[in-house]
């Protein structure tokens, strides 16, 4: 299907601090949105990586106390995009790009505020071969453009991504949120939606089925799931924490690496992995090809 949208008309960005009424501001490269209830959420534009999620008064997602906030290197925590590649490819067209890709590690233009009231703010983000290095286009030589949107609500975070294909030349991709949400403990973590799916374990390079309702989390994990067809509950002591559903985006993606963050240089502190899980909405488990002029559109929300 072939559409026509276009990057939207960004609304005037205002400097400085959010106001007490909420709004968005921009300051030393971070988006900050903010609703008059209290809620926020803060987006670098470098990897228009989102690094803070507060609701209720508590931060939802983790960051590492270690991650690079200086465009140096990808942000450890939060909720990196990974496009055009999940992992490291050794073959194929995203062969010579590092892992997970270059949106987490490009900065976005910032299009604007393209909706706001009482109770939600959306800002859209963008990126296109002209906001990667030479050496990245040269890597990756096609004509594509993405359009990023984050969306707080007073009980929600969502992201949407759309990707154009703005060449003449059919492109494959990946992509996922890689999101990184707090918990209490993750030793009194389970997972609900995964029962029966089929899943790649890359911590033991084996393939198996989830046989159990709910998935505990009481060693390092690190699974593909493929082809979930309903939302998934992060629960804490049995209680709901974290409701993810997602939208043309099959795969779900589960990660905590346990006591082997201390072989992960910008993860911090050492035992940060028992506050957080990653729970990513994703594409990963199969190439998706993209045919010239036409875009693809996915979206994640995490729900309080």
């Amino acid at each position: 299907m072939v559409h026509e949208r276009k990057k939207p008309a960004p609304i005037p960005v205002s400097a400085g601090g959010a106001s007490a009424h909420g709004g968005m501001s921009v300051e030393d490269g971070r988006v900050k949105l903010s609703l008059p209830s209290g809620e926020s959420a803060d987006v670098l534009l470098y990897g228009a990586t989102v690094v803070s999620w507060i609701a209720g008064g508590e931060e939802k997602l983790f960051l590492s106390e270690k991650a690079c906030l200086d465009g140096t290197k990808a942000v450890r925590g939060g909720i990196p995009l990974v496009f055009p590649v999940f992992g490291k490819s050794t073959d194929g067209p995203t062969a010579a790009l590092a892992q997970h890709g270059f949106a987490r590690i490009c900065k976005w233009e910032l299009l604007g505020k393209t909706s706001e009231n009482e109770s939600s703010i959306q800002v859209d983000f963008g990126l296109g071969p002209e906001n990667l290095t030479v050496d990245l286009r040269k890597a990756w030589p096609y004509a594509f453009g993405l359009i990023y949107s984050v969306t707080l609500t007073r009980t929600s975070l969502e992201t949407k991504i759309l990707v154009r294909n703005e060449g003449n030349e059919t492109f494959d991709f990946n992509l996922l949120f890689h999101t990184y949400l707090r918990v209490p403990n993750v030793g009194n973590v389970s997972i609900e939606g995964l029962k029966d799916i089929a899943y790649r374990c890359k911590v033991t390079g084996t393939e198996a089925v989830q046989e159990m309702p709910e998935l505990s989390i009481q060693q390092e994990v690190d699974r593909v799931y493929a082809d979930v067809p309903g939302s998934v509950v992060v629960k804490s002591g049995g209680t709901p924490l974290y409701r993810v559903e997602r939208s043309n985006l099959e795969d779900v993606v589960v990660w905590n690496p346990w006591e082997s963050c201390a072989n992960i240089a910008d993860f911090g502190p050492s035992d940060g992995y028992k506050n957080m899980i990653c729970i990513e909405a994703g594409a990963v488990s199969k190439w998706h090809k993209l045919e010239p002029q036409n875009v693809w559109e996915a979206g994640a929300i995490v729900h309080l």
